[in-house]
């Protein structure tokens, strides 16, 4: 997957003094720029709230920019006029693009019970790449991009164990996860969502890297439904990743989900469906989620979550991760 050739914008070195927000992004870009190089990778983070008038996240998408707006009230969800400007001119200083490859994301502190949420229908999509692999992105119609950027190395983690490995990906969203562990050499994923949306965008990421959908079947269905259905057939997994929401509503679901509520149930059906000495990675972005290691005798558990920040996050809470190891 590695030979494709990942074109990064080369920007000047220099130092705006009248801007240390300029100065931050600069400094974020060309750090992170050399290990993207490497690892052929062309969709990371270059700012990551870290000035506090700033209160910004901006992630670069092969040469596009969605910028991540965290409104601090919720009757004023919209950036005001004078960040805007500061942050496009900002952009348009360091690499010589034009405003139009800037794209806003409004992140407020109202509740939501729902996982994505749809904003558009421009259907404009384009392609990164990941480690090499390729991943289909929207930037226009959706709240999120298609592609979890702060998952990563969670990724690289499952990857890396899923040679001739069975992987079943529950929440799959965009299926992210189960196209890294194919191109990493799986024997077959599984991946299982409620969204015709994201299950129909999974595919197209498989299209996009070549692997057949036969060994690499999607399937729309309610994750515990389906832990269910799958338990009584008595297949087994070698690997299986379970990212859910931290809360959500869908038609299609009997009743709400909440993580922290309904996560026992969900890792003891998982377990179920474990060959032994097989793993789960459990992540939630919860911050205040707990973890009852106790409810869970059978197994080794430890929080693998420093290991699964990726070098372009600054926040160690961004999500939190957990490597669950059915005991032989």
């Amino acid at each position: 997957m590695h030979e494709i050739s990942v074109v990064l914008p080369a920007i000047a070195d220099g130092e705006d003094k009248s801007s240390p927000f300029v100065n931050r992004i600069r400094k974020n870009y060309r750090h992170v720029r050399k290990w993207a190089k490497r690892t052929h990778t062309d969709c990371f983070r270059i700012y990551d709230k870290e000035i506090p008038q700033y209160p910004l996240a901006i992630d670069f998408y092969a040469g596009r920019f969605c910028v991540h707006y965290f409104s601090r009230s919720i009757d004023d969800p919209e950036p005001p006029k004078e960040i805007v400007d500061e942050t496009v001119q900002a952009l348009k200083t360091i690499f010589a693009i034009d405003e139009e490859l800037v794209f806003w994301r409004t992140r407020s502190k109202r509740k939501e019970t729902r996982q994505y949420e749809k904003m558009g229908g421009a259907k404009e999509f384009f392609t990164v790449l990941e480690f090499g692999v390729k991943f289909k992105v929207n930037l226009v119609d959706y709240l999120d991009t298609g592609l979890f950027l702060d998952h990563r190395e969670t990724r690289k983690i499952v990857a890396s164990a899923s040679a001739g490995k069975r992987v079943l990906n529950l929440f799959a969203y965009t299926c992210s996860f189960s196209v890294h562990a194919a191109a990493a050499g799986a024997a077959f994923t599984k991946s299982v969502d409620m969204s015709n949306t994201y299950t129909a965008w999974g595919r197209d990421n498989f299209d996009l890297n070549g692997f057949p959908l036969q060994d690499n079947p999607i399937i729309r269905a309610d994750c515990l439904k389906f832990l269910d259905e799958e338990v009584r057939s008595r297949v087994k997994y070698d690997i299986i990743v379970i990212d859910p929401p931290t809360i959500s509503r869908s038609k299609k679901m009997d009743q709400l989900f909440d993580i922290q509520v309904d996560y026992t149930t969900l890792i003891s059906k998982a377990l179920k469906l474990l060959v032994k000495g097989g793993m789960i990675i459990f992540s939630t972005n919860s911050r205040k989620f707990v973890f009852d290691s106790l409810l869970f005798p059978t197994c080794s558990i430890v929080d693998i979550s420093h290991k699964t920040l990726p070098i372009d996050f600054h926040d160690p809470k961004i999500h939190r991760c957990w490597k669950i190891t059915l005991n032989e």
